[in-house]
């Protein structure tokens, strides 16, 4: 593998500096750095973050390739600027065997564009009713450490108990679906002034809350960790800094979409922007930008949710929850947070690389752009502006809700390992 040569890029959004790959090792970070024969790469303007770590993505592979693949998916991801993602466990057959994931961590391997982490579900089938193989999980060849029935809430307090007791054996950690199923029944939005005067089911934000409430205390009883998926009203903001202020070791996520878009938007009848948890209020964005920018919410998942257009091209009530976010996470980030003073860049690579990697124990990411670490990067054009077209997308879907938006920002390069798997914002 040939030298590489990044030249005259702000590190973190700092002074311009030179890096150097050599392999798939950072050699060198400095000024006026050169090297024979290496390949040289102009950033002058650009912005060089360490490659961005996804706790949250749905990759599909096994069983719905109409919507994504394991290969398309990490391309999707690479595009965007990560360099590792964790694959969520609502696949067919439901990755809560040793067996399953296990098959999902090969094909990233094969894959070769990003790093693929499988999550294992923690009950079998997403049944809420017994406990997966968790230890058998996280002895395979995947080494599994988080896990998640994600899409559906563990309701049943007494597994989610046990759920927090086996995994602290390892180290492990429970990613909860925050969500009362009782609440939520024929839910279709966020329940408020606008579910109301559309007549559509609403989605309480109690719904969220009652469970995170429930479980930072059973995290708290047990001696354990555990994770919040998609966090979404500000009263869940509430709920996780009370937990963090009594020293109970939660963590939490935010999508780019629930930091951008409100439920004004369902006015449109578009089912594009239905997802789940569902887009709420003007409050409740502005209290989790807040959130993310104080640390209360440490950091931001996409929940990159693809779907097929038959299953997204329907009337309202029929249509699938979710949106693909991996190609244009990290421009809203750009727009909501580092573009209105909330979040410098050494904050984006903090809550996009650093923490997610530390929260899901991946080693090699989320490391510090610095001599001896691993070349894994992404190289951003702050500068530039455009619409979103997802005619260009790597994802096999096409279920953006930003589709016609301008957005700030474009990934020209990133390298996994010292490998370029985009160059000059294509796919190598």
């Amino acid at each position: 593998m040939s030298k590489i040569l990044i030249r005259g890029a702000k590190v973190l959004g700092g002074e311009p500096q030179d890096v150097l790959i050599d392999g798939e090792t950072i050699e060198a970070v400095g000024t006026g750095l050169s090297a024979d024969g290496a390949q040289v790469v102009e950033a002058e303007g650009k912005v060089l973050l360490p490659g961005l770590v996804d706790l949250h993505t749905h990759l599909r592979e096994p069983g719905r390739e109409d919507s994504e693949t394991v290969l398309t998916g990490t391309q999707a991801a690479a595009s965007g600027g990560f360099t590792a993602v964790f694959a969520m466990a609502n696949t067919f057959p439901v990755a809560d065997t040793a067996g399953v994931v296990e098959q999902v961590w090969r094909l990233g391997k094969e894959s070769g564009y990003c790093d693929v982490q499988p999550i294992g579900a923690v009950t079998v089938g997403l049944e809420g009713k017994k406990l997966s193989e968790l230890g058998a999980m996280h002895d395979s060849a995947a080494q599994v450490t988080v896990f998640s029935d994600d899409g559906k809430c563990v309701d049943d307090a007494v597994i989610m108990r046990r759920a927090l007791e086996y995994v602290k054996a390892f180290g492990g950690v429970v990613a909860q679906h925050a969500q009362e199923p009782r609440l939520t029944e024929g839910a279709q939005m966020n329940e408020g002034v606008v579910s109301a005067e559309l007549g559509l089911g609403g989605w309480p934000a109690v719904a969220e809350e009652s469970v995170i409430a429930r479980d930072v205390l059973l995290a708290e009883h047990v001696g354990s960790r555990v994770h919040i998926c998609h966090l979404s009203t500000a009263g869940s903001v509430e709920i996780v800094r009370w937990a963090k202020s009594r020293g109970i070791d939660v963590t939490a996520e935010v999508t780019p979409h629930h930091l951008l878009l409100t439920d004004e938007l369902v006015r449109s009848y578009n089912p594009v922007y239905k997802v789940n948890p569902p887009l709420r209020t003007e409050t409740d964005v502005m209290a989790l930008r807040e959130a993310l920018a104080d640390g209360t919410i440490d950091i931001v998942a996409t929940d990159h949710a693809p779907h097929p257009h038959e299953d997204k091209d329907c009337e309202w009530a029929a249509a699938a929850m979710g949106m693909v976010g991996l190609e244009t996470a990290l421009s809203v980030v750009q727009q909501t947070m580092v573009e209105t003073g909330l979040l410098d860049w050494a904050g984006v690579a903090e809550r996009m690389s650093h923490k997610p990697a530390r929260i899901g124990s991946l080693s090699g990411h989320g490391r510090p752009v610095s001599a001896g670490e691993p070349a894994n990067l992404t190289l951003v054009d702050t500068a530039y502006r455009g619409e979103v077209d997802p005619a260009g997308f790597a994802s096999r879907s096409r279920n953006t809700p930003y589709e016609g938006r301008e957005l700030p920002g474009r990934v020209t390069h990133t390298w996994l390992r010292g490998r370029a798997t985009v160059v000059d914002g294509k796919l190598a």
